[in-house]
C-alpha cells in the first residue's frame, strides 16, 4: 500500500490529499450506485407497471448522476486550485477524444429542452423508423416497425440510435401533435368496367369507416395548430380518378392513426371485395398479355376495339 502511495506521488505527482480525495470519490459513487440499486428493487417488487418502472429508472438516472456531480465537486473544489493545469490538459483531452460521446449528451440536452419526439412516439429517422421506448444520455431506442414486415407493424426487433443523430439526420414523428397521417388504397378496374358505380361504391366505403373519428380528427387539427402551422382544409375522405397502363386506377385518400393503418386497410379491403364481387358490371384489373396468328390480326382488331 505505502509502495502505491508512493510511486502516485512521484510519478504521477498526486499528494497523499489528492489521493484521499479521490478515494472519497469513489466510495461516494459506490454508495449512489447502491443506493439507485436499491430503490429501483423496492420499486420492482411493489408494483409490475412497465410504465412507472420505466419513469423511475428514468428518474433516477437522471438524479442519482446529478447528485454524484454535487457532492464529488463539493469534495474536489478545494483541490481544483492546485490541479488547473492538469485539469485543462485533461478536459482538451477528453474533448479530442469523446468527441461522438459529447455530440450524443448535447443530443440529448436537445432531446430534453426541444422535444422533437418523446417516450411513446412513433418516428423515422434515417432509414430507421418504430416507437420510442426509452431515451437515455448518450442513445435513444426504438422498437422497430416495417423492414421486412408489410405496413407499420412491429418487427419485435430493438434499435438503438445514438443521440447525436438529431443533428445530421431528418426526424419524421408521425404522432407528435396530429395524430393521424393521410393514407391511400389504389383499386384497380378494368377499362370495360362502370367506374362511375365502382368510385361511387368505394366512396361509400370509406365514408362509413371514416365517420367514427372525423371529430377528433377537428380536435386533434385544433390542438396542433397551436404549435404548428398545420391547415386542410378538406379532411373529409375522397376517390381520385387515374388512367394506368392496364386500368383505371381509383385512389381511396383518408385519414387514419398510423399504428392502425394496417387494420384499417385490412377492413376496408375486406368491405371492397365483398362489394365488388356483387357487382356483374365491376371487375378487377391485371396486367394480361394477348397473342394473336399472322393473319388474324384483323379479327384481333375487331375484339379489342
Amino acid at each position: 500500500m505505502e509502495a502505491i502511495r508512493e510511486f502516485l506521488i512521484t510519478e504521477v505527482g498526486l499528494s497523499l490529499l489528492t489521493q484521499h480525495k479521490l478515494l472519497v470519490s469513489l466510495l461516494i459513487l459506490l454508495f449512489l450506485w447502491l443506493i439507485r440499486i436499491s430503490l429501483l428493487r423496492i420499486v420492482w417488487n411493489r408494483t409490475k407497471d412497465i410504465k412507472i418502472r420505466y419513469e423511475w429508472k428514468r428518474s433516477l438516472s437522471l438524479v442519482i448522476p446529478l447528485i454524484g456531480v454535487i457532492i464529488v465537486g463539493a469534495v474536489w473544489l478545494p483541490a481544483f486550485k492546485q490541479f488547473g493545469a492538469f485539469l485543462g490538459l485533461f478536459s482538451a483531452g477528453l474533448a479530442i477524444a469523446l468527441k461522438d460521446p459529447l455530440t450524443n449528451f448535447a443530443g440529448w440536452i436537445f432531446l430534453l429542452f426541444r422535444k422533437p419526439f418523446v417516450v411513446g412516439d412513433r418516428i423515422q429517422i434515417g432509414e430507421h423508423a418504430g416507437d420510442v421506448v426509452d431515451i437515455r444520455i448518450f442513445q435513444f431506442t426504438l422498437l422497430e416497425i416495417g423492414n421486412w414486415v408489410d405496413a407499420d407493424q412491429s418487427t419485435g426487433r430493438i434499435v438503438h440510435i445514438p443521440n447525436g443523430k438529431v443533428f445530421i439526420v431528418p426526424q419524421a414523428n408521425y404522432t407528435s401533435g396530429f395524430d393521424y397521417i393521410w393514407n391511400e388504397i389504389s383499386v384497380r378496374i378494368t377499362f370495360e368496367s362502370d367506374n362511375l358505380k365502382a368510385k361511387s361504391i368505394l366512396q361509400e366505403i370509406i365514408n362509413v369507416k371514416a365517420k367514427n373519428f372525423s371529430d377528433d380528427v377537428e380536435k386533434e387539427i385544433l390542438e396542433a395548430s397551436k404549435t404548428y402551422l398545420i391547415y386542410y382544409k378538406n379532411l373529409t375522405p375522397i376517390v381520385y380518378t387515374k388512367v394506368k397502363d392496364f386500368g383505371i386506377q381509383l385512389t381511396i385518400r383518408y385519414l387514419c392513426n398510423p399504428r392502425k393503418r394496417r387494420s384499417s386497410e385490412h377492413e376496408i379491403w375486406e368491405e371492397i371485395i365483398a362489394r365488388i364481387k356483387k357487382e356483374p358490371d365491376i371487375q378487377f384489373a391485371y396486367p394480361t398479355t394477348r397473342f394473336y396468328k399472322a393473319g388474324e390480326e384483323n379479327q384481333m382488331k375487331k375484339h379489342t376495339f
